[in-house]
């Protein structure tokens, strides 16, 4: 069976010579008669997977040498809880710039370590724009700021850092865009992201931490909730997931053999340019993310009714073209562009859009698109 063109919002599409390298490891990894999953990871090969692996993130993003690079677990929803258990002290804020359901919910859970502050939402036009940083109102001394950088439910994305209080560290939620284009890590305090959109498979989360920020939390937290722990002990105090580890490594690799992340991040504007292109001049679709916030990893787009809706995603599905159904809590479709998904995707899943318009040309007429 071929593959077919995979839109999903992760966990996502991956490189297809990171598949084929894993297909062989899990067998026989570098000789040594074991598959990757059966390694320990206090032995030689597994160590020198996971600095291997540190090496290439360090090289990739240019990450200066004060800060540490770590991979855990529980995903980014976890890192909701450890920001503020590590960095909101007693007597400080932390403040929220809140754009989707993701720092909605980072927000909801940094309430139950202290004051927050929401500096900034975009709730007015629900959520389908990014609102100008001159909207931003900070409370006094925040002890971080925190932002989520990409939405993949709403197809929005900050396009460059906000400007922050000084001496206040900026926090991103960086899931569905890590490495998808350049990052000057230097202007954060600490990145997290979730792994299973551009950097490898679920069940891994990478943080970069400025080495401050290490050592920032109260040392009564538990050990698993401390970053200092892991950084002490790189990454490995208990046993991490190493199959999902080896596979960010080889996705590492492979970003930097096809340019680093300043090609990545051209081929990414190319591809979304692609698709929004043909959404803005089709009668039959509309984008529902405002034109100046519009993301370059998840492209969310409506048809004029609920019914076509759901037969476009169906029709999608038979033709080869999986996981273009939006997002259960907004309905429409939505196509998730990351790292991994070739321009040949795009360009078929276009020309099946096209298709689809001209077959239902019809309804246009008789179900106006929404807001039209």
């Amino acid at each position: 069976m071929s593959r077919i063109h995979n839109f999903n919002a992760g966990p996502a599409v991956l490189p297809e010579p990171v598949l084929r390298q894993a297909q062989q490891d899990l067998w026989d990894i570098a000789g040594s008669g074991m598959g990757i999953l059966e390694h320990s990871h206090r032995g030689k090969l597994f160590e020198r997977i996971i600095t291997e692996a540190e090496e290439e993130t360090r090289r990739l993003a240019g990450v200066p040498e004060n800060y540490r690079i770590l991979f855990l677990q529980g995903g980014a929803s976890l890192q909701f809880t450890m920001v503020p258990m590590n960095l909101l002290p007693p007597g400080r804020t932390a403040d929220y710039l809140v754009t989707g359901v993701w720092s909605q919910k980072a927000l909801k859970e940094a309430k139950l370590f202290g004051p927050t502050h929401v500096a900034l939402t975009g709730e007015a036009s629900g959520f389908s724009e990014i609102p100008p940083a001159d909207r931003i109102r900070y409370s006094e001394n925040p002890a971080y700021v925190h932002l989520t950088t990409n939405n993949t439910i709403y197809g929005t994305q900050w396009k460059t850092e906000p400007p922050v209080p000084p001496g206040a560290p900026l926090v991103a939620d960086t899931s569905s865009d890590m490495f998808s284009r350049p990052i000057d890590v230097a202007r954060y305090g600490l990145i997290y992201a979730g792994a299973q959109k551009n950097l490898g498979p679920s069940g891994i989360v990478l943080v970069i931490v400025r080495d401050d920020l290490v050592e920032a939390g109260p040392t009564s937290l538990p050990t698993m909730l401390q970053y200092r722990t892991f950084a002490r002990e790189k990454s490995l105090y208990n046993t991490p997931p190493t199959l999902a580890i080896y596979v960010v490594r080889l996705v590492l690799r492979w970003i930097q053999e096809r340019g680093g992340l300043t090609a990545m991040g051209e081929r990414n504007a190319e591809k979304a340019g692609l698709l929004y292109c043909f959404l803005d001049q089709s009668e039959f679709y509309r984008g529902t993310a405002h034109p100046g916030s519009r993301s370059l990893m998840n492209v969310c787009f409506r048809a004029p009714t609920p019914e076509l809706e759901a037969e476009f995603c169906a029709e999608a599905s038979r033709h080869g073209l999986e996981g273009l159904k939006g997002h259960r809590s907004v309905g429409g479709m939505r196509a998730s562009l990351y790292n991994a998904c070739e321009r040949e995707s795009v360009l078929a899943l276009v020309e099946f859009m096209k298709q689809f318009e001209r077959e239902h040309a019809t309804a246009l007429a008789a179900h106006p698109a929404p807001g039209s």
